[in-house]
Order: structure tokens, then sequence, then C-alpha cells
């Protein structure tokens, strides 16, 4: 038997719409909690090391200080975690990577700690870490998601590829396209050798389209693998189809195995014209094409491209590359920062967030 009384059993009319209401108002008052709690935590930690950092230098105060300042910390606060001496260590590094304190409250303030320490432990140029945590909050990455970006140079690699589109787009959808595509892409995750072929290549970016989507970035989804194109009674088929959200535009992607040739974009054309007359709508933008080569000269591609009115892109794609010299630090990974720390229970946010 229900333990509802029975004039609750039937709500009032427009009660659902006012709880729907209710319940999102809440969710979004608890998520400005929770990053409200996490800003004042990052200050703190900023401030603490920012301490250290000045007594040390104005006082000589030694290493063995922030030794006896954790012991103390966490005699004083059992209750508050975070206060290890290899945290506070992080905290003094945090300061000192970020003297000015604006940007600590108007940049990686906003970052859960974790992802400072990512930051931190993965980029030494300021500049870099200043991008990657400005990406980060403007596209809601979590820590893991910031880890690939950078150890795949993300940020260095978007708007590299050779494209058209400052002639062949409006301005502003010109500059969001080029942003939009990289140079190279990365398909290390695909396990593949160099001299794999095209449908080789196509098949495993499809297996493995979470992370393919991962490596084209924000605003690109899905929506097949050698699509059908019905032409004149003969038949077409494109590698792969992605619509782009940010640019309201279908993007055709073209694999080549092999070096760049000036003939691959007419083939690639084509393909553009058919989408546009067959899938686009009315309200959706010109198809935007990119043909993704093995190795390309890049002359030779700016010539190609010369008098192309459709707006293209051109760019390499690497099946195995490791990681660059300049993005290793000194500094441990940021999986030995979680081990040392794991016996403090130093807070570092869910995977989820």
């Amino acid at each position: 038997m229900s333990d509802t009384p029975a004039s609750l059993t039937t709500p009032p009319e427009g009660y659902g719409e006012w709880l729907a209401d209710l319940k999102g108002r809440i969710h979004n008052a608890q998520q400005r909690a929770t990053l409200a709690v996490n800003r004042e935590l990052v200050q703190l930690y900023w401030q603490i090391g920012n301490d250290i950092l000045s007594r040390q230098a104005q006082q000589g105060w030694g290493a063995k200080v922030i030794e006896r300042l954790a012991h103390d910390l966490r005699t004083a606060f059992p209750d508050m975690k975070g206060f290890s001496r290899a945290n506070l260590m992080y905290m003094r590094a945090f300061a000192e990577a970020w003297p000015d304190a604006a940007i600590v409250q108007q940049a990686v303030g906003q970052l859960p700690w974790g992802h400072n320490l990512v930051l931190l432990t993965r980029l030494k140029d300021p500049q870099q870490r200043l991008a990657y945590a400005q990406s980060a909050i403007a596209h809601g990455w979590s820590r893991n998601v910031l880890n690939i970006h950078i150890e795949t140079r993300l940020l260095e690699r978007s708007g590299s590829a050779v494209t058209n589109f400052d002639v062949s787009l409006p301005k502003a959808q010109s500059d969001l396209a080029r942003e939009s595509l990289k140079d190279p892409y990365r398909f290390d995750f695909l396990g593949l050798r160099d001299e794999a072929q095209e449908r080789e290549i196509e098949h495993a970016l499809v297996k493995h389209v979470t992370e393919f989507l991962l490596e084209l970035g924000a605003g690109f989804a899905f929506v097949g693998r050698q699509v059908l194109l019905d032409v004149g009674g003969d038949e077409f088929f494109i590698d792969l189809l992605f619509y782009h959200l940010k640019l309201r535009c279908y993007v055709v992607i073209e694999l080549k195995a092999g070096k760049f040739k000036p003939e691959h974009l007419g083939q690639l054309g084509f393909y553009m014209t058919a989408v546009d007359r067959q899938v686009k709508g009315e309200h959706d933008n010109p198809t935007i094409g990119l043909l993704l080569c093995k190795s390309k000269n890049k002359i030779v591609a700016e010539y190609a491209l010369g008098d192309k009115t459709q707006p293209m892109g051109i760019a390499e794609y690497k099946l195995l590359e490791s990681l660059p010299a300049e993005l290793q630090t000194s500094l441990p990974s940021i999986e030995q920062i979680e081990r040392e720390l794991a016996g403090d229970g130093t807070l570092m946010e869910d995977e989820s967030q």
C-alpha cells in the first residue's frame, strides 16, 4: 500500500512543469555552489603557495618548513584534506607558475585543482598553460580529456590546415572554420601501421569513433561512412560525412593514403556539390570539404586551392607519433601525483566532472 497521501496522488494542473523548473533551478544552484567552493579552494591553495614562496625568499626558510607546515595544518584541520607535504609543494609551484593573482581569479581559478595539476605538470610555457586552461573552461573538458589534448598538442595543431576559407566563406564563419581544422591529425589511437590503406583507416576510425570525434574537436557529429550518393543514376560513396553543429554545415572528409595530388580536390569538390544539392537543408550553410592525406607539399596544396571557390581544407594525418620533447617536463605525471596524494585524500575531482 502506498504511503503517498490520497490528496497528493493527482497533482494539480501545471504542477509537472513547475516541478521540472524547480529541479532545474536546484540543479543549477548546486552547480554554482560547487564552482564557488572550487574557486575558493584554488584561491586558498594559491595564497598558501604564495605565502611559502614569499617567506622562503624573504626569510630564507628551507624546504623542511613545508614538512612541518604539513604536519601542523593536518593537526589543526584533521577533517580537511589536501595538506600533505606533496600538495603543499604543488601549491608553491602553482603560485610560482601564476604570479599574477588576477589570472588565478579570472581563468585557472575556474578549474578544479586536478585540472591545474595537469597544466602544471604537463606544460612549461605560461601562455600554453593559459590557452589550455581557457579551452578547458570553454569546452568543459574533464581532467582526462585535458590531459589527452595536451599530449596530442591540440591547440598547437588547430588552425594549421591549408585552406581557402578566407576567400570562400564569410569572415565570421571562415575564422571558426579555420580553427575547427588542424594539421596534422593524430590517429595513433587506431593502432595501425604507417602503411595502412584508406579503407583500413576508414574502418578503424568508425570503430573508434569516440576517439575520432575527440580528435576532430568540439562541434563535429558523425553522419556516416561510405555514404551513398546517386548522381544521374551513377553511385558514388563519400568516405566520411560529418555535420558541424557550430558552423551549421556538412563536412565531407576524404582520405588519401599517399601524398596529396591536386586532382584529389576535383573528387572532393564533386562530393561537396552532391551533398549541397541532395543532403543540405535550406537552413544549412554550404558544405565544407577536408582532404586528409599521408603527406603534402604545402606550396602545391596552396596552389591547388588557389582557384577553388568551394570551402576546402587540406591536412595530413599521422598514424604513429610520440609526445614531443618540448611538452615533456621534469615534474612527475598526474598519475604519479595522484598515487603520492592518495593516502592523504587530497581533492582530485571525479573524471566525470
